[in-house]
């Protein structure tokens, strides 16, 4: 089933949304969400600009997607129905609060007529409630102001469609306990709505029935917790700076969408960890390289604008070789662009966007979860190899949920750092098999040397204008960053061993294309799909793979960007683009119909 809830951005969808997640996975389903918000801080109220929403798909087995056409819409007010009505399945549930939709609202929407009335709404099953009068009556004992009691309206919602689902309260309860627990009014009043609105679906049986979707069953033995994309990259990069055996050190500066990762590092500190809230992008990177000199593992969050900022110091880490993870949380762009929306038009910038020659291994996540262990990943390659690296997350992956299950502490594998600490013969670009040069932690005894921007001697790291020795350390960087190959699996596609079509994806469009992909193999197309995590460098084997498929296809939220990346690399076959740059991800309905199209070309 799939849910979205609409209003204005002060309705409290988002919450509303994300409490319906944390009790779904409380249940045992598997879900996925999809954030939706306004790049404004609080754009005029009832505005089409001003809509908020959150969707949720949720299933008793694995799914891959927030869902394309949501089963129920909870709209608000009028600009929220006008704005998402149309992506309603057919006959789908419409919940509409009544009690919003005065001639003021109607033209605040920019609407000449109530589209309850018009008939627009007939393919749909319309249910007509005033959530503002109820909300209303259920707190009318309350000692509350009338504005505080709407503002419960959304736990209101909560509650119908909690019984609509057959989702249990008690979830709901305890958070709104903690959550209010030094304002307990406003803790007792959510709870009165939120029953109210429980008890008013089992009374007036608003929906015509109620649907229960059962646990996933066959799941993976473990312990599960929700998590949402920015806290599973904070999580895992201060698990990566451990399993490393250093501590670690965030430098940043606030920016959507990538704020809440220096927010939850920030809360980490009984794990070692160190937060900067800098003053602007650029101190932001500065302060983590001089944190990796010291001896930590040095990071720095942003998103696309902000990477722009960082490219010169990006280059310093990669001349000073030392281990740095700069995590990008892709927003539109370009410029200020769309702020609080997706695309995944960085992958350039964070492939070529310094100067020189100055190569740095990039990786993109697929999932929230995915993050997790990308965050890891960024932390072994940065480590073993003495290299920035680029790990690249999104809008969508940021602020979407998914269940987690928990890794076993015991069973992460360690890639422990030795820093140099023998005087004897001591040079700081002895490199060993990895091309890694000597980490020596400053003010070592014996081991004083020279770290800079400027380039330096293949055996002394003394300053050398030296025509020979700079192409010889350009060669060394770059072969380094090349042998990252040897360590990294080669993907294997999901459908088809070999066939008609090969689906080639990166980064949060996973889920559509695998959804996609299986909807097509089921009807007996030899389709297939191939995610790669390891943008750069590419995987070893991708050659022999592209030889069994007669078509390959790249869809991206973007112009076209790994497609030209691999007609580059791969220049023996054609990869055809399916790009989108709406802010919106792709729906594994319309990637199929595209992938159909594909298979009918001559």
């Amino acid at each position: 089933m799939t849910i979205r809830f609409a209003g204005d951005s002060g309705d409290g969808m988002q919450l509303t949304g994300m409490q319906f997640t944390a009790t779904t996975a409380t249940v045992g389903n598997d879900l996925a969400t999809f954030p939706d918000f306004p790049a404004e801080i609080r754009a005029p109220a009832g505005t089409r600009a001003g809509v908020s929403g959150y969707q949720i798909h949720f299933s008793s087995r694995d799914i891959y997607t927030p869902g394309d056409d949501p089963s129920v819409l909870v709209a608000m007010n009028p600009a929220a129905l006008i704005t998402n009505y149309k992506d309603l399945k057919p006959g789908g549930i419409l919940l509409v609060n009544t009690g919003a939709f005065t001639e003021s609202d109607l033209k605040k929407a920019g609407l000449d007529s109530n589209p309850l009335t018009d008939g627009t709404l007939s393919g749909y099953r319309v249910v007509k409630e005033d959530i503002n009068q109820r909300t209303m009556e259920a707190l009318a004992d309350t000692e509350l102001s009338k504005k505080d009691k709407l503002r419960c309206k959304n736990f209101y919602t909560l509650g119908m469609v909690y019984w609509l689902y057959s989702r249990p309260l008690e979830p709901t309860m305890e958070w709104l306990k903690e959550k209010f627990a030094k304002k307990p009014e406003l803790a007792e009043a959510n709870t009165k709505a939120l029953k109210a609105g429980y008890n008013h679906g089992e009374l007036l049986r608003l929906f015509q029935g109620h649907y229960e979707v059962p646990k996933v069953e066959n799941a993976p033995k473990g312990t599960y917790r929700n998590i949402m994309g920015n806290e599973a990259l904070a999580i895992g990069l201060v698990a990566g700076a451990r399993l490393a055996g250093l501590k670690a050190f965030l430098g940043s500066y606030p920016i959507t969408p990538a704020t809440d990762i220096l927010q939850h590092m920030s809360l980490l500190k009984n794990y070692d960890v160190i937060t900067c809230q800098m003053e602007d992008e650029i101190a932001g990177i500065c302060t983590a390289i001089g944190a990796s000199f010291a001896g930590r593992l040095g990071m720095t969050t942003t998103s696309g604008p902000g990477l722009a900022l960082k490219t010169e110091a990006a280059g310093l880490a990669v001349i000073t070789e030392l281990p740095l993870v700069i995590v990008d949380v892709q927003r539109g762009g370009p410029s200020t662009g769309l702020p609080t929306k997706v695309e995944q038009s960085d992958l350039l910038q964070a492939m070529f966007g310094r100067n020189g020659e100055a190569p740095i291994p990039v990786i993109a996540c697929a999932t929230p979860s995915d993050a997790f262990d990308c965050a890891v990943e960024a932390c072994r390659i940065a480590t073993q190899y003495m290299t920035p690296v680029l790990l690249l997350s999104d809008n969508y992956i940021a602020n979407g949920a998914e269940p987690w299950k928990l890794p076993v502490i015991d069973e992460l594998k360690p890639f422990p750092v030795e820093f140099a600490t023998d005087p004897e013969g001591f040079s700081p670009y002895s490199r060993d098999e990895k091309l890694a040069r000597n980490w020596a932690k400053p003010g070592t005894p014996g081991l004083m040397h020279r770290i800079g921007g400027l380039e330096k001697d293949a055996v002394t790291g003394n300053v050398s204008y030296d025509p020979e020795n700079h192409m010889k350390m350009t060669e060394i960087r770059e072969a380094k960053i090349m042998g990252i190959r040897d360590s990294i699996p080669t993907p294997q596609p999901h459908g088809a061993e070999s066939g008609d079509l090969l689906v080639v994806a990166w980064g949060s469009t996973m889920g559509a294309t695998r959804a996609a992909v299986e909807r097509l193999h089921k009807e007996g197309v030899t389709v297939a799909h191939l995610h790669l995590r390891h943008i750069w460098p590419l995987p070893q084997g991708l050659d022999e793979i592209f030889s069994r498929y007669k078509k390959i296809v790249v869809p991206e939220m973007n112009m076209g960007q790994l497609a030209r990346l691999l007609q580059s690399e791969y220049p023996d076959y054609r990869f055809k683009k399916f790009s989108k740059v709406m802010g919106k991800p792709f729906r594994a309905r319309e990637l199929k119909a595209h992938f159909a199209e594909i298979l009918e070309e001559k």
